[in-house]
């Protein structure tokens, strides 16, 4: 018997170490090469906005193919040469065989496999879809009492909180009330914040959940790119669940960072541009080409789409200014 954060850390250590993600599921980097470049430009104005330091880390957690950066870099170096040249390339990946694949792509970069091993440095942080694969632990409520799930034989075991998690559970009324804490985005919320407090930087966020903490089961699993049954075939299939932005904002601020958002994807990808440089780019493209430019970034932004269950989060230094995209 496991807690489910053990299983469900388990199970994706071992997916990622044998297959390729990218048959399951498409990330925003693989749908649009747009979305890539101007989280690169994002990043060379926030560069910029917290005094051009050189060195500077460009830091990217959980990378996948390298989709996101290659695209970024690319980017940079048309536009933003001055930060190019002040960059180091810094990765947060743990599995192998996705670090190889990386290698081709980005050549020069220094891997790690924790945000603490990085270089005490500026930074500019950038995570697409990294936190909602962060395991998590699920409180449920029964008899007046919390509950803690584990996982046996494919399903569920409830068993009393010994000892009671670190932060504390809401009491009041109300039966089979499911709770989730995502410990391991906590611990990075408070370790950024801590990080910016001390030096300039910056970290930007996308990823999917509410804006505000909301009760509720929202693990599940894609396999062979269909929803599947998380408890089953352990390392068969790509387990995540929704992100508590509000209690990752908690802990960033409360290790003193400031926090800007979280803000819809799609209000903040529109507010950088997503839409004008598609449409540049589509003009340059033959006719079918230009369609599924145009069509991708819709996909991106559109509010029934990718656009409202997706958010941008982003931490910054005390004093810093409001990064591109969260102003109003």
């Amino acid at each position: 018997m496991e807690r489910l954060d053990q299983f469900m850390a388990r199970a994706n250590a071992a997916y990622y170490a044998a297959h390729d993600p990218y048959r399951d599921f498409t990330t925003s980097p693989e749908i649009s090469q747009v979305f890539g470049e101007i989280l690169g430009l994002w990043a060379a104005v926030v560069w910029a906005q917290i005094g051009r330091p050189d060195p500077v880390l460009l830091v990217e957690a959980g990378p996948g193919r390298g989709t996101l950066m290659a695209d970024a870099l690319r980017a940079i170096g048309r536009v933003a040469k001055d930060f190019q040249a002040a960059l180091r390339l810094h990765l947060i990946e743990t599995s192998p065989r996705l670090r190889a694949v990386q290698a081709e792509r980005l050549p020069g970069a220094t891997w790690h496999d924790r945000l603490d091993t990085l270089p005490d440095a500026p930074l500019v942080l950038l995570a697409n879809e990294f936190l909602d694969a962060l395991p998590i632990r699920q409180f449920v409520r029964r008899g007046g009492r919390w509950m803690e799930r584990f996982v046996e034989a494919g399903r569920f075991v409830e068993c009393t909180l010994q000892p009671p998690p670190p932060n504390p559970l809401p009491q009041g009324e109300g039966e089979d009330i499911i709770m989730e804490l995502n410990e391991p985005a906590l611990a990075i919320g408070r370790s950024l914040g801590a990080r910016l407090s001390a030096r300039p930087g910056a970290a930007l966020f996308l990823d999917y959940g509410p804006e505000r903490r909301s009760n509720g089961d929202s693990l599940q699993a894609l396999r062979d790119g269909q929803p599947a049954d998380p408890l089953a075939a352990p390392g068969c299939a790509d387990l995540t669940a929704h992100v508590d932005f509000a209690a990752l904002s908690d802990a960033a601020i409360g290790a003193g960072a400031v926090v800007h958002g979280p803000v819809p994807q799609g209000v903040f990808l529109t507010r950088l541009g997503l839409f004008q440089r598609t449409d540049r780019l589509a003009r340059t493209q033959p006719l079918a080409r230009a369609s599924g430019l145009i069509e991708a970034a819709r996909r991106l932004a559109e509010p029934n789409r990718m656009g409202r269950l997706f958010k941008a989060l982003a931490l910054g230094s005390p004093g810093s200014s409001t990064p591109p995209g969260f102003e109003g």
